[in-house]
C-alpha cells in the first residue's frame, strides 16, 4: 500500500475521552494503517471530509454526516479537495460495555460507519452535546472528563434512535423481522425465499425494501452479522478458527479467512493474537 506523503502517523494516548474540534482551518491529512486503540467519531459540521478505504474506494462526508471508526480500523482521511473546508467535532473513547449495543451503524468500509443527521434539530441537539463534551473533558471541574463522557453517552443515545441496524422500532416490522430471523440464523446458508416468507413480502419487495431502510442488501447483513459474531468469538473464545467458520456458516476456513480479512483488514489469526495482546 502506498504511504501518502505529508499524511500524519500521530496516535492520540489511549484515554476514556479525548475530544477536540477544527473550525475555519485545515485538518491535517491523518493515515492509519492499524487505526487506533479506541473508538474514533467524527461529526461534519459543514464543508466536507474526504474518507479514503483501504481497498482503494473513497467517501466524501457531508454536513450531518457523523462518521465512526472501529479500534483497530484503518483510517485515512482529510478535507475535500473540492470543498477546501471541513468544520468538525470529533472525539477519540473508550466505550463502555453498555454502550457498545449502540454501536452497530451501517459500514461503508470495513471498520468504518457512518450515519446521517437528516433533521435540522437533531443536528443542532447533537452539535450543542458535543461542544458540552469539549467544554466540560477540559474545564477545570474535578469530574470534568466524566461529565464530557456523559454528554457524548446522549450524543450515541441520539445516534443511536435514528440507526436502522440498533432501532427497529424505526423500520417496518416486516424488516426488522428479516433482520431477527437473519441474525438467529448465523449457521445456516443464506436463502432469499425462506427469509422472503419469513417477512412476509415478495422477494423483490423484500430486497427494495431491505436496501431502503438497512442500506445493505440482505445477504450482506446476514454475512456482516456473521463477521462481527466471529470478531466476538475469536477474541473471547477458545475455539478454532476452523470451528469459528463452521459455528457460523463459512463453507470452509480458508473462505472464511478470505471474508474476514476483508472486513477486517487483517487475518482472523492476526486479529486473534492482536487482541490478545491488548
Amino acid at each position: 500500500m502506498e504511504i501518502p506523503s505529508g499524511a500524519t502517523f500521530y496516535c492520540p494516548p489511549v484515554s476514556p475521552l479525548a475530544p477536540g474540534d477544527y473550525r475555519g482551518r485545515t485538518i491535517r491529512h491523518t493515515f492509519r494503517i492499524h487505526g487506533t486503540k479506541d473508538w474514533l467519531l467524527i461529526y461534519t459540521v459543514a464543508g466536507s471530509g474526504l474518507y479514503r478505504f483501504a481497498d482503494g474506494g473513497v467517501y466524501r462526508s457531508r454536513a450531518g454526516d457523523v462518521t465512526l471508526y472501529r479500534p483497530g480500523a484503518f483510517q485515512d482521511y482529510q478535507f475535500s479537495p473540492e470543498s477546501r473546508k471541513w468544520d468538525l467535532l470529533w472525539a477519540h473513547f473508550l466505550a463502555r460495555p453498555d454502550w457498545l449495543p449502540w454501536l452497530n451503524w451501517p459500514e461503508i468500509a470495513p471498520g468504518l460507519m457512518i450515519l446521517n443527521l437528516q433533521e435540522p434539530a437533531l443536528r443542532r441537539r447533537v452539535a450543542l452535546r458535543l461542544k458540552d463534551m469539549l467544554r466540560l473533558n477540559f474545564s477545570a471541574q474535578s469530574r470534568g472528563q466524566i461529565l464530557g463522557l456523559n454528554a457524548l453517552e446522549e450524543v450515541l443515545l441520539w445516534c443511536d434512535s435514528i440507526n436502522p441496524r440498533q432501532s427497529p422500532s424505526q423500520l417496518d416490522p416486516r424488516v426488522a423481522k428479516a433482520m431477527d430471523f437473519l441474525a438467529n440464523r448465523l449457521s445456516e446458508p443464506f436463502s432469499e425465499e425462506r427469509l422472503a416468507r419469513a417477512a412476509g413480502l415478495s422477494a423483490s419487495r423484500l430486497r427494495h425494501l431491505f436496501r431502503e431502510q438497512a442500506g445493505d442488501s440482505p445477504r450482506h447483513f446476514q454475512e456482516q452479522e456473521r463477521l462481527r459474531r466471529a470478531r466476538d468469538l475469536l477474541a473471547m473464545s477458545r475455539r478454532t478458527i476452523g470451528e469459528i467458520a463452521l459455528e457460523l456458516g463459512f463453507a470452509n476456513p480458508f473462505y472464511f479467512t478470505l471474508r474476514f480479512k476483508k472486513h477486517a483488514g487483517v487475518s482472523p489469526r492476526a486479529f486473534r493474537q492482536r487482541t490478545t495482546r491488548k
